[in-house]
């Protein structure tokens, strides 16, 4: 029988369930990562599970999201994770050595393993082959504690790569075709395994951009053989030994195929404000830019920072542009230097940043009121910059850099002396200096380790068993393609507080209800409440705060027309109840500030079955009018129907 190269990791690694499509499997975790982020939370709760010690390969712990230190908060928070990291057998990415997505495959990747990451954009290491999944900071605890990691045998959508990327067109805009043909709903419960010729073209950065931004698609991860190409950067990383060959066999049968003939591809952006949607650059040439930021995890290589030098190199940044470059990794930055490159591009007037995650989670370099911002990464959300009139477009390296050069929309095939750019070769050797990263104590020792907490870190919030019945206030009603960024904001103002979920929770759903926390609290006092939305709910980050703030406030339950993946474990996660509409007719039925009941819910959560996933909703006005009673769909596993019973995935764990 012929196998997808998906299917070779996944049946390899099952601990429990069936190679079924739509079956709940779990699987066995190789290696984890955080980010600080999301980790704090993460390992508070791995802490509460009483686990001395990772049960995994390997597992990091980076520091890359709140590195802008205007008071204690982060770095106390910094502090707590690098303790827990060294008491519990965890390396330590200290602040400075990169963003975890490019140092995980730098340094810790390995073709063939899973990875399990507390952010969205870990199956960035697909592009070594690796089954990389972003989840929620809770199931990344769990897996570190020995724990399997559970989800549906995926739908496996085969893209077919052919011909060759011509000059100054770029993997980003490869991704950018993927997310036009595909849209941000188009890789939900499913895996995006690339194979076909034009694959051998292709370097294991390039391939990074690609799997990196299949995030945006909802897809569980992106993959890529493990090849030649594999090989030459794990040898040039000093890590030969870790290289596998892997492939699809031939003749794997895929669920739907997608093809894509690179050397038909041009420049494309992502319009304001979704990475779908997509125009090419020459409908665009001319209109003006205020700002271009270049670097992030999609694009900080490099390979990208060099192209993007070539461009710049001789040249002024236009004065009526911003240029600010963050590098992907303190290696990136280490090489830059060393080869003149990083002259070229201070000398052009470009603003180097940290190598950090910076801008693109909105943590500096907001754009000018109504401006328009060019920028490499992956998400162009409302307010998600930090200015919310603004307008962000996604382009890739090359466009950014021309058009910095340009201060308007520019076709880098166009752009002035692009043709004496010469092509970047990756080098026989990186530089390979891993100071920066802090290895744990051994068990012995690790005893001996105090785990350090500021002031600013607060216990997380636990929900309470199911109960029989559940009657809320409507307290909030949203359309279609709400974001985690529209949930839980991100950004400098309230980054540091992830660690706080009662002060955090002051900012929950403000970029589209400020008054939103108030009545969700008061909302609590009377039972809680339930929010109503559209389609594709909860896309974009991993946060685990977008479920987390929600408990605090009282919410009991999610329904909407249908979920993004992780956003969806989540809830369940911390016993929310997710719940979907049968038809668009429902939803329209549902205003804010009715009364919602649920009134057989744990009844009907405990006799969830295949065939039977039905939860009746009663709904009530002021004066009695408009009454309706429906039935939403439930769709759930056992194992989440346990951990919705119980409260959530803590509760269950501990039982």
């Amino acid at each position: 029988m012929a196998f997808t190269l998906t299917e070779k990791i996944i049946n390899a690694h099952i601990i429990s369930g069936e190679a079924v499509k739509g079956g709940e499997i779990s699987l066995k975790t190789d290696q984890t990562l955080t980010q600080d982020a999301t980790g704090t939370m993460a390992y508070l709760q791995f802490e509460a599970m009483g686990v001395k010690r990772v049960k995994t390969e390997r597992s990091v712990a980076y520091i890359d999201h709140n590195t802008l230190q205007t008071g204690y908060e982060n770095a106390d928070d910094h502090r707590y994770i690098g303790s827990v990291a060294k008491k519990h057998g965890i390396y330590f990415s200290r602040p400075g050595n990169g963003i975890c997505h490019q140092v995980h495959l730098e340094r810790f990747g390995k073709p063939g393993k899973t990875l399990i990451g507390s952010d969205s954009h870990t199956p960035t290491c697909g592009g070594i082959g690796m089954f990389a999944v972003g989840a929620g900071g809770l199931d990344v605890a769990v897996a570190m504690g020995g724990g399997g990691y559970h989800i549906t045998y995926p739908e496996i959508v085969g893209i077919k790569l052919s011909g060759k990327l011509n000059k100054y067109v770029s993997a980003k805009d490869i991704i950018l075709k993927v997310l036009k043909e595909l849209s941000v709903k188009g890789g939900v419960g499913r895996v995006i395994e690339y194979f076909g010729e034009g694959v051998k073209s292709l370097s294991v950065p390039e391939r990074a951009t690609v799997t990196n931004m299949g995030a945006e698609l909802g897809a569980t991860t992106s993959l890529f053989p493990s090849d030649e190409a594999t090989e030459q950067f794990l040898k040039a990383q000093g890590r030969g030994g870790d290289y596998v060959e892997l492939s699809a066999d031939e003749g794997a049968v895929y669920d739907k195929v997608l093809e894509i003939n690179l050397s038909e591809l041009v420049p494309l952006a992502a319009c304001p404000h979704s990475p779908d949607n997509i125009k090419s650059i020459s409908e665009l040439e001319g209109k003006v830019v205020n700002q271009v930021c270049i670097g992030s995890c999609t694009n900080g290589s490099l390979q990208d920072l060099f192209k993007v030098a070539g461009i710049l190199k001789g040249k002024t940044v236009h004065e009526g542009v911003d240029l600010s470059i963050a590098p992907g990794s303190k290696q990136v930055l280490n090489m830059l230097a060393e080869s003149g490159a990083l002259s070229d591009l201070i000398a052009a007037g470009a603003r180097i940043l940290e190598c950090t995650c910076g801008p693109c989670i909105g943590m500096g370099q907001s754009p000018v009121s109504g401006g328009v911002s060019l920028r490499t990464f992956n998400r162009n959300f409302l307010g998600r910059s930090g200015t919310k009139d603004a307008e962000v477009y996604l382009v890739s390296p090359e466009t950014a850099a021309a058009s910095a050069v340009a201060g308007a929309f520019t076709d880098p095939r166009n752009s002035d002396g692009a043709e004496k750019t010469s092509a970047y070769v990756m080098p026989e050797s990186f530089l390979i200096n891993d100071n920066m990263i802090t290895l744990p104590a051994d068990e012995v020792d690790a005893a001996n380790v105090e785990v350090l907490r500021g002031p600013n870190i607060k216990p997380f919030p636990s929900n309470s068993r199911l109960t029989e019945s559940i009657t809320a206030e409507l307290v909030l009603k949203l359309g279609d393609n709400i974001t985690t960024d529209h949930i839980m904001p991100a950004g400098a103002k309230i980054l540091p507080l992830r660690s706080n979920i009662p002060a955090i929770s002051e900012y929950c759903f403000a970029v589209v209800d400020e008054e939103f926390p108030a009545r969700a609290k008061a909302a609590k006092e009377k039972g809680g409440g339930v929010i109503v939305g559209g389609a594709n709910y909860g896309q974009g980050s991993s946060r685990e705060h977008a479920a987390l703030a929600p408990v605090f406030l009282g919410i009991k339950a999610v329904i909407c027309k249908s979920f993004a993946r992780i956003h969806k474990q989540n809830l369940i996660n911390n016993g929310i109840i997710p719940l979907t509409f049968k038809s668009d007719d429902d939803y329209v039925k549902l205003e804010q500030g009715a009364t919602i009941e649920l009134p057989f819910i744990k009844r009907e959560i405990e006799n969830n079955e295949k065939n039977q996933k039905e939860v009746t909703l009663r709904c009530g006005f002021k004066g009695g009018e408009h009454n309706v009673e429906i039935k939403l769909n439930c769709e759930i596993s056992k194992r989440d129907r346990d951990m919705l019973i119980a409260g959530g995935l803590l509760n269950m764990f501990k039982n």
